[in-house]
C-alpha cells in the first residue's frame, strides 16, 4: 500500500508541477501549485514527518498561495499577455539551465546519499522524550506558551500588513481613474 500511495501521489505532484508551469492563466497555475503542495505533503506523512506535513499545507497551501492569489487579483495580471521574450536568449539560457539541472539531478539519484532511504524507526526518533509528546506537540506546546506573543503580534502585522496593501491600492486606482478634465 505504500508504494501505491507513493507513485500515485508522485504523479500527482508531477502532474501538478508540469500544470504549474504549463497553465497559460496565472490563477489556475496558483490552483495546480496547491495540488503539487499538498501532494508533496502526503509524500511527508509517508516519510513520518508529520509536522513538515503540516506546515506544507497550512503555511505554502494555505497562506502562501493564497498570497500569491491576493497578489494575481489585485494586480489584475490574469489578463492575456503577448508571449515575445524581452530577452533574445532568455529562453535558450533556461533549457541549457534546465537540462544541467536536471543532469545534476540524475547523477546525484546514483550515488548511496542521495537515495532517499528511511531511516530507522526507534523509541527516540518515533516519540521523543517520554512524556513530552511527538514533535508536533513540542512545537505547539512551545509556541502557544514560550511564543505566543510574539506569534500574536506577528499575525497583527500581517493583518495590517494586508490592510495597507489594499489602501495603497486602491488609493493609486483611484487617481487613475479620474481624468484631469473632470476635477474642477
Amino acid at each position: 500500500m505504500d508504494a501505491f500511495i507513493f507513485f500515485v501521489f508522485g504523479a500527482l505532484v508531477l502532474v501538478g508541477a508540469f500544470g504549474v508551469v504549463l497553465a497559460r492563466n496565472p490563477v489556475h497555475s496558483a490552483l495546480w501549485l496547491v495540488v503539487t503542495l499538498v501532494g508533496v505533503a502526503v509524500l511527508f506523512v509517508q516519510q513520518d514527518a508529520h509536522l513538515l506535513a503540516a506546515v506544507q499545507v497550512v503555511v505554502y497551501a494555505g497562506a502562501i498561495v493564497v498570497l500569491f492569489l491576493f497578489v494575481i487579483m489585485l494586480l489584475g495580471v490574469d489578463e492575456p499577455e503577448s508571449l515575445r521574450d524581452p530577452l533574445k536568449a532568455q529562453r535558450l539560457a533556461a533549457i541549457i539551465i534546465g537540462v544541467v539541472l536536471l543532469a545534476e539531478v540524475l547523477f546525484l539519484t546514483g550515488h548511496h546519499w542521495a537515495t532517499g532511504a528511511k531511516a530507522p524507526a526507534t523509541d527516540a526518533i518515533r516519540g521523543g522524550t517520554p512524556g513530552l509528546g511527538n514533535n508536533v506537540e513540542r512545537v505547539a506546546r512551545s509556541l502557544f506558551t514560550d511564543f505566543l506573543w510574539p506569534f500574536e503580534i506577528t499575525a497583527v502585522l500581517l493583518v495590517l500588513a494586508v490592510i495597507g496593501a489594499v489602501v495603497l491600492a486602491r488609493r493609486s486606482r483611484n487617481a487613475e481613474d479620474v481624468a484631469p478634465e473632470d476635477v474642477s
